[in-house]
């Protein structure tokens, strides 16, 4: 998921309802907008022709959010974001591979298994790490550095670990992050320093803005493969359930084993575990197939799941070592 949204580290009841709202109803819009796509395919496929366009309206609406504390954030804790974004590249790409090997995975599904691995960390993460009563400053931060680093390390790492199963495309894969993820990101945050007063007004609809283009998104990318969901849909929910299982364990473990805070161990595995499904069912749909978008289309779907009920469980459990 990539909604876009601002948490304050200590929020108001109403923040409050916002950014449950937003965790609740965007993983219902995404399904509603999967089923239209399976059942109308012919009416919705056209719609891939938009997909970037539909990322880079993604991309701006974080652009819009951000702020200069987001990059003092870095300067403050460089270790600590450094060791966030390593880990973020590290287990997921790694990840990915493993499981594309363990379930022998065609060739197709076994790249987008990886592209979804080799993406940066979905903004949804900063949400849920906040309902999770997790380090939210950490987790904004690490996003943002993993989303700036993403023109080179997304298909360098792609083309590293999928390579093997299909030609990747290096030099393209990266211009089309650099279109469609960088610049808009950038463009954003001139906006946001040129009309501050219009942004910050406009900032309760950039959610539901960026909630709506994941959604179309995801009904192209389903509407493009759906002669072939039924064959591999179930073996495609069994890698996605796994990758993003061992991405939110092994984050846990990782930050524990560095001795981090409860607090920060809750931020980095969610960073970790939670990815920019939208930016891997973009460039799978642009550079591969649609069918190898369909693992980033169900990411979307299943970490949103999974991520609520991280948040629910880990909400509910005290704190002890702020």
């Amino acid at each position: 998921m990539s909604t876009t949204q601002r948490i304050p580290d200590v929020a108001s009841p109403s923040a409050d309802r916002a950014a449950r709202l937003a965790v609740t109803v965007f993983p219902v819009l995404v399904i509603v907008a999967g089923i239209i796509g399976f059942a109308l395919p012919g009416v919705v496929a056209p719609l891939g022709q938009a997909v970037p366009w539909l990322l880079g309206v993604v991309m701006f609406g974080m652009g819009l959010t951000l702020t200069l504390p987001d990059f003092t954030r870095i300067l403050k804790r460089p270790w600590m974001v450094a060791i966030g974004v390593v880990l973020q590249y590290l287990i997921m790409p790694l990840t990915a591979w493993l499981i594309a090997l363990a379930l022998q995975l065609p060739a197709e599904l076994a790249a987008g298994v990886i592209l979804v691995g080799c993406a940066p960390g979905g903004t949804a993460s900063n949400v849920v790490t906040y309902l999770s009563r997790g380090d939210t400053a950490l987790s904004v931060t690490v996003t943002t550095c993993s989303t700036l680093l993403a023109p080179v390390l997304t298909p360098l790492l792609t083309l590293w670990l999928a390579g093997q199963f299909l030609e990747v495309p290096f030099a393209s894969m990266m211009m089309s992050i650099l279109q469609t993820v960088l610049l808009p990101v950038v463009a954003g945050l001139v906006v946001r320093l040129l009309l501050r007063t219009w942004v910050e007004r406009a900032q309760p609809a950039l959610p539901w803005l960026s909630t709506i283009a994941i959604a179309l998104i995801v009904a192209a990318v389903v509407a493009g493969s759906a002669d072939k969901i039924v064959e591999a849909g179930l073996l495609v929910f069994l890698a996605v359930f796994l990758h993003n299982g061992f991405g939110l364990l092994l984050g846990y473990l990782a930050a524990w084993g560095l001795r981090m805070t409860q607090r920060e161990r809750r931020a980095i595995s969610i960073e970790v575990g939670m990815q920019n499904s939208g930016l891997a069912a973009s460039l799978a749909a642009a550079h591969f197939s649609p069918l190898a978008a369909l693992p980033a289309a169900v990411f979307s779907v299943w970490h949103n799941l999974s991520g609520a009920i991280f948040a629910l469980i880990m909400g509910r459990r005290p704190v002890t070592d702020e």
